[in-house]
């Protein structure tokens, strides 16, 4: 067996590894139950209901990429998808990192790394808006959830609203004479209680939700959509695409960012832009009502929490100032500027991007390769950067997992 067939081999066993453990993940989301918990071969087998389209469209994304840097004579390899699955240690996950191809000899055409750059969230992103279409126009009907959710059978049709706010047991005697109780805090993954998990919306899911639904009652909440495996896939696929274009330094975004504007105007907007990504994302992480409490220990906590912020303020700075005395003011300014922003206006950001901004400005980069051909972009495909930027905002949540609590 030659390299080239290991390589091969290597990668579908990826592929079918990720495969298993997305169906996991997919069983564990929508049924709510973990492999420690007692997941049947039926309730693996329902997993693929999201396995399938989600891999789908991840599928569909690498393979833009590959298929038009084969059509620009680009060496590259097939996808290499990443396995991620901790349900057998209780831990939801969805299954995998995602997938990338290698881009095997160095890209000299600002045209080329456009056309590569825009090409795979382009491809995905079709596919997933089919996906919503598909997934809001054939929501089951409510005995659906009460499959999942016994509990929310007692109040009725109405049960989202019913249970706003809902955090006792309830016995089920007080309103049926069938004596069961229920606890409305079962410890599980998809529940609205503390340290339970719901979904941010963005545009493209608020207006599935308002004109492709045939019934409002059917609507799944941001809570709820875990159980509904297509629209789940289609929302972390959407998620994924605005991740990917982000216009700043080496993502897909940042290459359509490079392609419309040139190298100098690239290194200035994905500046500006991953300052005011790592604002927002740092924004009530520390606020005046810290200090409301003046005991030792509520100090101390303080001042740990400006370090610990400092420090990763300090590393993802770490492609935008070479200078280490400029990673430390740049820090200290952005702590200073989100406390008094935070403290008057009482304005919170999403902390889980700070691990994003780490990512990019200490590893990806927030500058671009250089290129020999920097011939500028044709009319037709300036057209079509414009559009991939208009689809990041549809796809982008400002706070994608909202976890109770946290």
């Amino acid at each position: 067996m030659d390299k080239n067939q290991k390589t091969k081999l290597i990668q579908l066993g990826l592929f079918v590894v990720t495969l298993i453990t997305t169906t996991f993940a997919g069983a564990e989301w929508t049924i709510g139950k973990f492999v420690i918990l007692g997941m049947t071969w039926d309730d693996f087998l329902f997993g693929f209901q999201f396995s399938i389209p989600f891999l789908f469209i991840l599928t569909v994304h690498e393979f833009g990429h590959y298929f038009t840097a084969r059509y620009h004579k680009i060496k590259v390899s097939l996808p290499y998808y990443i396995p991620m699955w901790f349900g057998f240690l209780g831990m939801p996950t969805i299954g995998t990192m995602g997938a990338f191809i290698r881009i095997r000899e160095n890209i000299v055409s600002r045209i080329k790394y456009f056309d590569v750059g825009v090409s795979g969230p382009i491809a995905g992103f079709v596919v997933a808006v089919a996906l919503l279409i598909y997934g809001f126009t054939n929501l089951p009907e409510t005995e659906y959830i009460y499959e999942v959710h016994p509990e929310y059978e007692v109040f009725g049709e109405n049960f989202a609203e019913r249970m706003e706010g809902l955090d006792t047991l309830i016995l089920k005697s007080d309103l049926n004479p069938d004596r069961q109780a229920y606890d409305m805090r079962p410890d599980s993954i998809y529940t609205n209680t503390p340290g339970s998990i719901s979904f941010g919306d963005n545009i493209l899911m608020n207006l599935g939700r308002k004109y492709l639904a045939p019934d409002d009652r059917y609507i799944p909440s941001s809570s709820e959509l875990m159980h509904y495996p297509v629209l789940l896939a289609a929302y972390l696929a959407f998620f994924f695409t605005a991740l990917n274009l982000l216009p700043i330094g080496q993502l897909d975004g940042g290459h359509v960012l490079f392609g419309l504007f040139g190298a100098k105007n690239h290194a200035v907007i994905s500046r500006v832009l991953f300052t005011a990504f790592l604002f927002y994302a740092g924004l009530g992480w520390v606020t005046s009502a810290d200090l409301i409490n003046t005991s030792l220990e509520s100090i101390a906590n303080f001042l740990i929490s400006i370090g610990v912020y400092l420090f990763i303020v300090y590393w993802s700075a770490f492609s935008v100032f070479r200078e280490k005395r400029d990673r430390l003011l740049f820090a200290t300014v952005i702590l200073t500027v989100q406390f008094f922003v935070s403290s008057i206006f009482k304005v919170e950001g999403y902390t889980g991007w700070l691990l994003f901004s780490v990512l990019i400005g200490r590893f990806i980069g927030v500058d671009h390769p250089q290129v020999i051909d920097n011939r500028p972009l044709t009319t037709g495909r300036k057209i079509l950067g414009w559009v991939a930027l208009i689809i990041f905002i549809l796809c982008f949540s400002p706070q994608p997992l909202v976890v109770e609590g946290f």
